[in-house]
């Protein structure tokens, strides 16, 4: 067998874990923000400009990171929580980078954590306007359907997470860590003493 000569090694990095926790870094906040204009004002022309609204003046912000040897490097994912009256809780603003999306599942790990988290705080119930196209990745995660409704310009499905399915979650800034390519096997929580 013949080694690999230094140029015919890989020039890319391809992250293989991945972080998903309450953000916690001002670096992990602004990168949010900007995956978040990326997709709703680049990509899907939905907000011009920013995104921003005074929800997030009171909402904690989740990411998913990739991590390189156990450290978060770069923010690929976010969502934000708020409670809007007492024990009713609400997610938005759901985003994954393009280069993504088929990744560890980041998506789903995201909405575990986001409900977990609220489940944490006293949530009763979690409601979320889903985009259309992503009402059935919510149901396949137990949410339930309550009708449609058009939001700025966009058919999105008014939905309630079912709390049975999502344990309460105490410790968001260690969050859960998953691999590329896993389905459930590689999703399991972040242990203390790992970096956070």
């Amino acid at each position: 067998m013949n080694a690999l000569t230094f140029a015919e090694l890989p020039t890319t990095f391809t992250p293989v874990e991945f972080r998903v926790k309450r953000a916690s870094e001002a670096w992990e906040r602004r990168e949010a923000h900007a995956l978040r204009r990326a997709v709703f004002c680049i990509e899907q022309g939905i907000f011009v400009g920013d995104d921003r609204d005074l929800i997030d003046e009171q909402a904690q912000l989740l990411v998913a990171c990739t991590c390189v040897a156990g450290e978060c490097d770069q923010v690929v994912g976010t969502v934000r929580i708020y409670e809007a009256e007492p024990h009713v809780w609400w997610g938005s603003r759901l985003a994954v980078h393009p280069s993504f999306r088929h990744v560890g599942r980041l998506g789903a790990t995201l909405i575990r954590l986001a409900v977990g988290m609220a489940h944490a705080q006293g949530a009763r119930i979690f409601w979320a306007h889903v985009q259309e196209q992503n009402v059935p990745l919510f149901q396949k995660l137990h949410w339930a359907l309550h009708g449609e409704r058009t939001l700025l310009g966009h058919v999105h499905g008014l939905m309630t997470a079912d709390l049975a399915h999502y344990a309460p979650c105490h410790q968001a800034e260690w969050g859960y860590v998953t691999l590329a390519g896993s389905a459930q096997r590689g999703l399991a929580p972040a242990h203390a003493g790992v970096a956070s």
